[in-house]
């Protein structure tokens, strides 16, 4: 199942959003113009969602409350909302969705003045589910500060919706958690999206799933790091712990041999990228994915994404992808669509616009998204 369409309304940098999402998204813009929070929509909605969490006022509390939440741009809505359409199919848009699930969430008149849910409705296709809030809300307002959507004794109906955003996968690797975890003691995140946890993963894999990934991962960095010649898995005898081995070309038989904290952040990026492309069929949110990797990896980066993704047994699952590399956009390889992220100025909210039918007609003919999009996005920036 895809996310089809996708609108917000006082979300963060933006106050009205209504865009179209493909199997494949790029999300283009400059430096805080908004590329992340748009990432989080998704992430919010999968910690309202997680068994493990607090539900709404978890995922509120830990963005810094609903003022945080609320476009500072909003002059007449008081309140935030989230709506999603879902298909099975992407290549087939007529009729109504399979489901459509909305949020809205606003402060409470009176009391506390906590956020409460404002309105809540599921659609699948034309028959309305749920319709909040109901008599019972309004018989007893402690229900509405909880969605029905996290409570698993009121979602029976619509349990498509909760396991889609209970599966989704945020990746940003920091190479260094992952390097020195066993100085580092840090509490490892619930989704784990700084990757502290990647060799766990990889160890707690089915060997011989395991094996099919990392040799799939292999092929592609021989054609990728000089001189590399083989990756494995093992662990080590005296700690049990897991580890990456690297070997490289070298005149010592032994010597080649690397591990993971003696891999470069950009090979450690490149790494957890394909192994989660190869484990996942989830909806993947990959946050400036070209952090650390040379330029000649970067701009091969939508034919990984495209290939990693043909390798996999089940089809299925969605990529959206937050960059402003110039390198990576002028690939040939990239499909999918584009929203391109316009900040406003004096304060004015960030506006998401789709490549204009002349914009495509030119990347037809042979011009790249760096030439056509990247420059709409653009910000002037002065010399320091």
């Amino acid at each position: 199942m895809y996310i089809s369409r996708l609108k917000l309304r006082n979300w963060r940098n933006f106050t009205n959003v209504d865009v179209n999402l493909n199997e494949i998204v790029y999300v283009i813009g400059p430096n805080a113009s908004g590329k992340s929070n748009l990432l989080d929509v998704f992430r919010f909605m999968r910690e309202i969602v997680n068994p493990k969490g607090g539900g709404l006022w978890q995922a509120i509390d830990t963005r810094g409350g609903l003022k945080k939440i609320r476009s500072l741009a909003a002059r007449k809505t008081p309140w935030v909302e989230l709506e999603f359409e879902f298909r099975e199919d992407l290549q087939t848009i007529e009729g109504p969705p399979e489901w459509r699930y909305l949020l809205r969430i606003n402060h409470e008149d009176r009391g506390k003045h906590r956020p409460i849910v404002f309105k809540e409705e599921v659609w699948k296709k034309h028959s309305k589910l749920l319709e909040r809030p109901d008599k019972d809300d309004e018989s007893d307002p402690e229900r509405k500060i909880q969605t029905h959507l996290e409570q698993i004794n009121m979602n029976s109906e619509f349990r498509e919706v909760f396991n889609f955003f209970s599966d989704v996968l945020y990746l940003h690797l920091v190479p260094q958690l992952l390097k020195f975890s066993d100085q580092l003691s840090l509490r490892h995140l619930e989704s784990d999206p700084f990757g502290q946890g990647l060799l766990d993963e990889i160890a707690q894999t089915q060997k011989r799933t395991r094996n099919f990934r990392l040799r799939s991962i292999e092929n592609i960095l021989l054609k990728v790091i000089p001189n590399f010649e083989q990756l494995r898995f093992i662990k080590d005898e005296a700690t049990g712990r897991p580890h990456l081995e690297m070997l490289y070309n070298h005149w010592r038989p032994n010597a080649g041999w690397q591990r993971e904290d003696q891999f470069s952040d950009g090979t450690l990026r490149l790494l957890a990228m394909l192994w989660t492309l190869l484990a996942s069929n989830r909806m993947i949110l990959l946050e400036e994915p070209e952090l650390s990797l040379h330029k000649a990896i970067v701009e091969q980066i939508p034919d990984l994404l495209y290939k990693t993704r043909q390798r996999r047994k089940k089809s299925g699952g969605q990529i959206l992808v937050s960059t402003h590399s110039e390198i990576m956009l002028s690939s040939k390889s990239l499909e999918g669509n584009f929203l391109m992220l316009q900040p406003g100025q004096g304060g004015e909210a960030t506006t998401i616009v789709p490549p204009s039918d002349a914009d495509i007609q030119a990347m037809q003919a042979g011009l790249s998204a760096a030439d056509i999009l990247l420059p709409q996005t653009g910000t002037t920036v002065q010399r320091i």
